[in-house]
């Protein structure tokens, strides 16, 4: 009998080890966007799994069922449509032209590791005959392929994201402890916040034109264009935020500082930031947000390499196949919007401790 109490309790033991690591695991699962993970997991682990297929159905079927449907009446009604380009493509179509996109990234690789290849063996030949000085390096310049071009858009998209930080937290801080610089600055948010990116973008090319004489060094003109941009539009959500989150801690707070006799470092680095950090975040992840949107508008106006250039060059191409390269661009603009948002999303978690949508 005694045997019999001793597994039971070491079963149930071992049980609640689980649960708690899975409940653990839940908070970061949320984070990702993926909290029907947690069911499945709990009712393979035996927790009713009744109940849990209740949350399964609601945290994952009901989603699944959604997208179903939708591409259903996306496949039924799309091919109704007639346009220009002909009938609208419908998810079949899409697809095809994802595994054509991906087959014209591996086919330009292979040009690439080519080209690379034959420049390295005539280099050895001539370095081989004695005429080193006739050793010539030259990039390849094919045409991006699909891939490049997000990963272009991605890399504008942060540098952008990460100027107007860098700018937006520090100025946010002031106004939010300074009546005075609130005052003064926040007419100038006022003005500036709903300026549209396309007014912008004239003048942020003019100047740099003007500035940046050529395309040597760091950074292209066309990429610093665009990454200015994606700074003068997405900056004021964080400073917003920023401000008023500086803005609303506790007053005793304040008056503990002032008794302690803290220092104006000491001060924002150990009440100010950890209090406003939630509303900081959620100012970082709308601006992220604003700066994607506004790099694709930037990059079809100003032709600047990306995913905006990739969806005015299928437009003006006007193939029969275009269409449905937009579409391509525009589920995978949505897709990198997304996991940006997961991305800003975990490091708040990380940061603030809090898992809380």
């Amino acid at each position: 009998m005694t045997a019999i109490d001793t597994n039971t309790l070491a079963r149930d033991a071992r049980r609640s080890r689980i649960f708690a690591r899975i409940n653990r695991l839940d908070g970061w699962l949320r984070v990702l966007g993926l909290p029907w993970v947690t069911p499945i997991l709990k009712a393979l682990a035996g927790d009713n799994p009744r109940a849990q297929m209740k949350d399964i159905w609601r945290l994952l079927g009901v989603p699944l069922l959604a997208i179903g449907v939708f591409l259903l009446l996306w496949g039924v009604l799309a091919p109704r449509v007639q346009t220009s380009l002909g009938a609208v493509p419908g998810p079949a179509q899409v697809w095809e032209q994802v595994l054509v996109l991906h087959a014209d990234a591996v086919a330009e690789g292979v040009k690439e590791d080519e080209f690379y290849a034959r420049q390295d063996e005539r280099n050895a030949q001539l370095i081989a005959e004695g005429q080193a000085d006739k050793v010539k390096l030259r990039d390849y310049t094919g045409k991006p392929t699909y891939y490049q071009q997000i990963w272009t858009s991605i890399q504008t998209v942060f540098f952008g994201f990460l100027i107007a930080t860098t700018i937006a937290v520090p100025v946010g801080i002031l106004t939010g402890l300074s009546p005075t610089a609130n005052a003064a600055i926040n007419p100038l948010v006022q003005i500036f916040k709903p300026v549209s990116p396309l007014a912008w973008l004239p003048i942020v090319t003019m100047i740099v034109s003007a500035v940046y004489a050529t395309n040597d060094g760091l950074f292209s003109k066309s990429f610093l264009v665009s990454a200015i941009t994606v700074t003068l539009c997405s900056l004021w959500p964080t400073l917003i935020n920023t401000a008023l989150g500086v803005a609303s801690i506790d007053k005793d707070l304040v008056n503990v500082s002032k008794v302690l006799k803290m220092g104006t470092y000491a001060k924002i680095t150990k009440l100010v930031l950890p209090s406003a950090l939630p509303l900081i975040f959620t100012g970082l992840r709308l601006s992220l947000g604003v700066g994607w949107m506004v790099l694709i508008a930037a990059e079809m106006l100003a032709q600047n390499p990306g995913l905006g250039k990739f969806v005015w060059d299928e437009f003006q191409n006007g193939s029969s196949q275009s269409l449905a390269k937009i579409m391509v661009a525009v589920l995978t603009i949505g897709i990198i919007g997304f996991i940006l948002d997961r991305v800003m999303f975990a490091l708040q978690s990380l940061f603030t401790f809090s898992n809380n949508r």
